[in-house]
């Protein structure tokens, strides 16, 4: 497991280049996997089918060189698993026939077994663990609780937050509650991911960035904090790097990196050089090139790529991502453009002989 460049490079240990995954790297963009979405009803099914879900996990790292596959899935299988009528209407997003707003409600959530409602995503771990025969690692992942619990109070995805807003206000032990059962869902989930083969969890604090500094540290990082270390203290000595990303997360960083993370990724407003030198060599780093920038011209492109390897500067710690999810419109040989600047702009941030800062 320690040999992949990626896990390496979390480590902190020398490695020959920048290691590089993209966030949403199995998708929309990529007609392989609009192929496969075709043949099914719904994006659901999609996911909920190992046998389909293991091949799109694979389909970008058959067709790029990635130090890693996220596996393919969703973070509102957990709602899903506690019987919320979540569906996904085309081009609005995933809604929810019974949101969560009550009491009563919150009381009729399920203690779930992972494996039992979600054991669909171990499967496709696995699945995709034996094609991989372990060539580069496979992510993991899951929502923060303050993330999942955004969709189920809204009933959809979320726009202004006044709905969940309106119980941080009024019904905080309510909003507490549901995020302290969302935790404890979460730590079951991930930690069979990492029994099922996942070799790096990523949390997806999608819309932590929505909240002021005290809320955030309440009703968001704290429980991230618990995660972090519940997971620690289940699996001991051997433990997988866990990866923290908060979107819009820059005013909060300095408490981010300090939440227990091996690794923080960081959207594109947040410059590299200010995060590596508030992080003290403490935690890595992941990010974080606009996905916006892969419309640009080729020229642009290789820039942007060299402009965040300057300025995260020499030596490891560093893996190469986008500051967000992949756009569905992208044209898949952007990427490739991408991926060829990056391999030959960044060993020499890994050489002995560099003279760069």
């Amino acid at each position: 497991m320690t040999n992949h460049r990626l896990i390496q490079a979390i480590q902190g240990k020398a490695v020959d280049r920048t290691p590089v995954w993209l966030m949403r790297q199995a998708g929309r963009y990529l007609p392989e996997y609009r192929k496969i979405r075709s043949s099914v009803k719904d994006f659901l099914t999609l996911c909920k089918t190992p046998e389909l879900a293991s091949i799109v996990t694979l389909q970008p790292v058959t067709r790029y060189p990635l130090d890693a596959a996220i596996i393919f899935s969703d973070i509102l299988t957990i709602p899903d698993a506690y019987g919320l009528g979540l569906s996904f209407i085309e081009g609005e997003g995933p809604r929810f026939l019974n949101p969560i707003r009550s009491e009563a409600a919150l009381q009729k959530l399920p203690q779930i077994d992972p494996e039992e409602t979600l054991g669909f995503v171990m499967e496709t771990i696995r699945l995709a663990a034996k094609e991989l025969r372990g060539k580069i690692p496979i992510i993991g992942f899951a929502g923060s609780p303050w993330t999942i619990a955004t969709y189920m109070v809204e009933g959809e995805s979320p726009r202004h937050f006044s709905i969940i807003k309106r119980m941080m206000y009024q019904s905080p032990h309510l909003l507490h509650a549901l995020l302290s059962h969302l935790s404890e869902t979460i730590i079951a989930y991930l930690f069979a991911q990492i029994k099922a083969g996942a070799e790096v969890i990523m949390l997806f604090d999608t819309w932590g960035g929505v909240l002021s500094h005290p809320d955030f540290l309440q009703f968001s990082l704290n429980y991230m904090k618990n995660i972090l270390q519940s997971l620690a203290e289940k699996q001991g000595d051997k433990a997988v790097p866990i990866i923290l990303f908060t979107k819009n997360g820059g005013p909060y960083l300095s408490d981010i990196l300090n939440s227990g993370a091996d690794c923080v990724g960081l959207d594109w407003t947040t410059n590299l050089q200010v995060a590596r030198k508030l992080s003290q060599g403490k935690v890595a780093l992941q990010g974080n090139l606009d996905p916006a920038t892969l419309y640009a011209p080729k020229e642009e492109i290789v820039k942007a790529v060299g402009t965040v390897l300057e300025q995260y500067g020499n030596g490891s710690g560093h893996v190469f991502n986008l500051g967000h999810g992949m756009h569905p419109d992208i044209d898949p040989d952007q990427v490739n453009i991408l991926l060829e600047a990056l391999n030959t702009l960044s060993p020499e941030y890994h050489s002995e002989r560099s003279d760069r800062l």
